[in-house]
């Protein structure tokens, strides 16, 4: 619990530094933006090892997971999350052509919605490589 305390305090200064530092004026709001960024993504990382390695119940279970598992978990949440990210990129530049095109040609919505369903489908195929991979553990 003190651990939290100490990971939401950091993380909270960080961002109040930064924000405090771009309404004042100064240089360097963007690096403690961004320093605030990589400080909780750490702490968020080393918080889920932490616990998933010292939890009683996953000390005390008879189940064994091999390395090969654990990369094969790996690759479902590399494969998820990749193409979220890919298909989120997608959807902002398809997504703000469409809206400029249709301000112009209304009638053009419908094909427009095609291309962000096509744009969309790129977080599909990354959620069905991660159960096909997940059905072979």
């Amino acid at each position: 619990m003190f651990g939290l305390a100490i990971c939401v305090g950091t993380i909270t200064f960080l961002i109040a530094a930064g924000y405090v530092m771009r309404r004042k004026g100064c240089r360097g709001g963007k690096t403690a933006f961004l320093c605030a960024m990589g400080v909780s993504s750490l702490l968020v990382f080393s918080g889920a090892v932490i616990s998933l390695t010292t939890h009683p119940a996953f000390a005390a279970s008879e189940v064994q997971v091999s390395s090969a598992a654990g990369l094969g978990f790996l690759a479902c949440a590399l494969s998820t999350g990749l193409a979220c990210l890919g298909a989120g990129i997608a959807v902002g530049s398809v997504g703000s052509a469409a809206l400029g095109l249709v301000g112009e040609k209304p009638e053009m919505l419908g094909t427009t919605l095609i291309y962000l369903g096509l744009a969309e489908g790129i977080a599909i195929y990354g959620v069905i490589i991660s159960l096909l991979v997940l059905g072979r553990l």
